[in-house]
């Protein structure tokens, strides 16, 4: 097989990725082995092992110890909806995060004090090293890990009121903007940033994924009159999932 001026490696990835999409080579089926590979494409043992590196880290194959590798399931991508903050009264966290009325779903936190670090005081236009709030969400769609999330409150804010704990008190679980109501600050704005990267070792292990896959990630802020009350970063795993954005037409 003749190459181009693409490297090798990833020449020789793409043509084994054709085949595993295409499902010539269909899930949990064995990848060729790295000499059938050498043989077949006329390449060395490192670029051999190059390309079955990046097969694994896009998560299209999974070593499997003492077997080999081999083609991983290719999940049918779910859709989390997205539709900015939602007034209406009972509006849960799992319910801010997945504004699809249809989709079910359960969370667990847990809420601490800290310190913002110079990117979190810029986000919530806070002073470095002002206290917040920080609460850490493990969202599941019918028991299945499906998304994290991690939120700062400037205690400036929420600091010494009822609603200081997002998930505890008489407003416990009901959303930022209906927290944020109940002690006379009043969302009327709220921006999303959409990236993505791959996900870090102590993500991937919670959301069930492998190391190289990549993660969505929604970096959120809450305004009340220009000044930010909330900010959050949602991560999700693109394997499984599209984020999907509802956006009304004033």
């Amino acid at each position: 097989m003749t190459f181009g001026e693409q490297p090798a490696y990833l020449r020789v990835a793409g043509d084994l990725r054709k085949k595993i999409v295409d499902g010539s080579l269909p899930p949990h089926t064995r990848l060729p082995s790295q000499a059938r590979i050498r043989e077949e494409y006329g390449v060395s043992d490192t670029v051999a092992l190059e390309a079955r590196k990046v097969l694994m880290a896009e998560g299209l194959v999974e070593g499997r110890s003492g077997s080999g590798t081999y083609v991983r399931e290719r999940p049918v991508p779910r859709r989390v909806a997205r539709s900015g903050y939602r007034p209406a009264a009972g509006a849960t966290p799992f319910r801010q995060e997945q504004a699809d009325a249809s989709v079910r779903g359960t969370w667990e936190s847990s809420s601490e004090q800290a310190e913002a670090g110079a990117v979190l005081a810029e986000r919530l236009a806070i002073q470095l090293g002002d206290r917040v709030m920080r609460t850490k969400y493990l969202y599941r769609e019918a028991g299945e890990p499906m998304m994290l999330s991690t939120s700062w409150e400037p205690l400036a804010v929420t600091g010494r009121t009822p609603v200081m704990l997002p998930e505890e008190g008489p407003l416990g679980g009901m959303g930022v903007v209906e927290r944020m109501r109940a002690i006379d600050v009043i969302v009327d704005n709220v921006t999303e940033e959409v990236g993505a990267r791959p996900g870090l070792a102590e993500e991937l292990h919670v959301l069930g994924g492998v190391p190289g896959h990549v993660v969505i990630v929604v970096q959120r802020t809450y305004y009340a009159s220009g000044r930010p009350v909330e900010t959050a970063d949602v991560v999700i795993p693109a394997d499984r999932y599209r984020v999907a954005y509802h956006l009304p037409v004033k």
